[in-house]
């Protein structure tokens, strides 16, 4: 499986990868209880990381019911359970340091991570929340890191209201905390521009999809 990566200067690893400070993570207070922090080029050297990770992880296809027929999900993906060896040792990294940081705020440690490769602009998650388990009642955080080529992830208030979007990629993070997955939605859109693939790591708590 090959998909070509248009490397960033920050993002090309000639010094080998490396996760920086959370320090200068900037938040963003949505209303209702949620929040968003971002932190763009948290891991740099993330090129390195993508190629690994497209390389390293066992990617597969699932299929959907959507009404009466059965789709391809418009992505790749890959889940680590609690207790599972990620597949990068920079992303165990990773997933400890943002549990020794929110480790006041969440009272738990994030256990497990989710990988979706977006290999073109075909590639989209549809409008949800991640709902699945303790999400559907209880505040929460999801962390994604994502490496690759830079792609939005738009956040929508559920019922209406004013939206946000967030190009991700080359090793930048955004944490959705709070109220976020109940009271919020968000998507990776598909577009028509050429842009080139992108992977998305996603640390959740116990319970959480």
């Amino acid at each position: 499986m090959s998909h070509a990566l248009q490397g960033s200067l920050f993002g090309s690893g000639f010094e080998g990868a490396a996760l920086g400070s959370l320090n200068g993570i900037r938040r963003t207070d949505l209303g209702r209880g949620a929040w968003v922090d971002v932190l763009p080029g948290w891991l740099s050297g993330s090129d390195e990381i993508f190629t690994r990770l497209v390389e390293d992880v066992p990617w597969h296809a699932e299929q959907r019911q959507m009404y009466d027929r059965v789709v391809a999900v418009p992505r790749l993906l890959c889940f680590y359970r609690e207790g599972e060896t990620l597949p990068h040792p920079l992303l165990t990294s990773a997933r400890d340091a943002l549990s020794a940081h929110y480790a006041a705020e969440l009272g738990e440690p994030f256990r497990t991570a989710g990988l979706c490769y977006y290999r073109d602009g075909r590639d989209s998650v549809a409008w949800h929340g991640d709902t699945i388990g303790r999400g559907s009642s209880e505040d929460t955080m999801v962390a994604i890191l994502s490496v690759g080529t830079a792609r939005h992830l738009a956040l929508r208030p559920r019922g209406g209201g004013e939206s946000h979007r967030y190009p991700l990629g080359h090793g930048d993070l955004i944490v959705m905390g709070g109220s976020c997955q109940r009271t919020w939605e968000h998507a990776i859109p598909k577009t028509g521009k050429g842009v080139g693939p992108r992977i998305s790591i996603q640390f959740r708590p116990r319970g959480v999809r």
